[in-house]
C-alpha cells in the first residue's frame, strides 16, 4: 500500500485516475492540486482519503506523483518543483499522462535520473470502463505491478512497450470521442425515422456497449460478428453497403492515423 500519492492537475483525466486510485484503497492518502484550487477542493470532497494540496507539497511527500498536465505546460509546471524533488532522500516515481512526452523526456525536463511511469488513460476510466496503457523507465517490476493494482478499478490496465504507446493512445485514448460521434449519429438517424431523442440515444449507446462486449467476451473477429447480423437480402446489409459507399471504414482508420500523427508532433 502507498502511504501518499499526489495528483498535480485534476482535469478530466487527472480526476478519472484519482477516482480509480480512491476505489482501489491502495493508498492511505491522496493529495490533489490544481491550477484552480477550487477544482481540487471539490474533487477532494468526493473522494475518501483525499485532501486538497499544492504542487510543492505533493513534490515533497508523495511516493507516486501523477502529472495531469498538458504536454506544452509540463516544463512550466515541473521547473519550480525540480529543487524540491532534488532534496528528497526517499524514492518517488513521476507518472506522466501527457501525450507525446516519453519517459526520457520527463527525466530531461526535471534534469534527474528519476523513475518515470508513462500512462495513457481514457475518460471512461472514471466509471471503471476505461483503458490504460503504461510503461516505465527506471522502475522495478514490483513497482509496475503495484501501479497496475492501484489503477485496476479504472478498467483494462495493460503494459505496452513505449514504442507502441502513441499508437495505442490514438485508438483507445482518442477513440471515445469517435465512438460518441458514432452514437450521436445513430441516434440522429433514429430521430429522423421518428424515434424520440431520449430513446434513440439510449438505444444507440446500449447497442454500442453490447456490441463491444460481444467482441471482448466471444473472442470472435469483429468482421465475423458483423456477418452474423447481416442476413442475406436483409436490412442490415443495406445499411452496411451505405456505410461502405460513404467511406466509413476508411474514415475511421484515417481518424486514428491523424490522431497518431498529431501525437508525434507533440514530442
Amino acid at each position: 500500500m502507498y502511504q501518499t500519492i499526489g495528483f498535480i492537475g485534476t482535469g478530466n483525466m487527472g480526476s478519472a485516475i484519482a477516482w480509480a486510485a480512491a476505489w482501489s484503497k491502495q493508498a492511505q492518502r491522496l493529495l490533489l492540486a490544481n491550477r484552480t484550487p477550487a477544482k481540487a477542493e471539490a474533487l477532494a470532497a468526493q473522494l475518501p482519503g483525499a485532501v486538497p494540496s499544492t504542487n510543492e507539497e505533493i513534490a515533497r511527500s508523495a511516493q507516486l506523483i501523477f502529472l495531469g498536465v498538458k504536454p506544452q505546460m509540463m516544463q512550466l509546471v515541473l521547473d519550480p518543483l525540480e529543487p524540491i524533488l532534488r532534496r528528497r532522500e526517499d524514492r518517488f516515481i513521476l507518472v506522466t499522462m501527457a501525450a507525446g512526452l516519453s519517459c526520457e523526456r520527463i527525466q530531461d525536463i526535471v534534469d534527474m535520473d528519476c523513475p518515470v511511469i508513462r500512462m495513457m488513460p481514457n475518460t471512461p476510466a472514471a466509471i471503471g470502463a476505461g483503458v490504460i496503457q503504461y510503461c516505465g523507465l527506471g522502475v522495478t517490476v514490483e513497482e509496475l505491478d503495484s501501479f497496475a493494482a492501484l489503477l485496476a478499478p479504472a478498467g483494462l490496465v495493460d503494459p505496452v512497450s513505449e514504442g507502441l504507446i502513441d499508437a495505442a493512445s490514438a485508438v483507445s485514448g482518442c477513440g471515445p470521442a469517435f465512438a460518441y460521434l458514432f452514437i450521436e449519429a445513430l441516434a440522429d438517424g433514429g430521430v429522423a425515422c421518428g424515434l424520440p431523442r431520449d430513446k434513440a440515444v439510449v438505444y444507440a449507446a446500449q447497442m454500442a456497449e453490447g456490441a463491444a462486449r460481444m467482441v471482448l467476451e466471444s473472442g470472435r473477429h469483429p468482421g465475423a460478428l458483423k456477418d452474423a447480423v447481416c442476413s442475406p437480402g436483409g436490412t442490415t446489409i443495406q445499411g452496411v453497403r451505405v456505410l461502405e459507399e460513404r467511406g466509413f471504414r476508411a474514415a475511421a482508420m484515417d481518424a486514428v492515423i491523424a490522431a497518431y500523427e498529431k501525437t508525434l508532433k507533440l514530442r
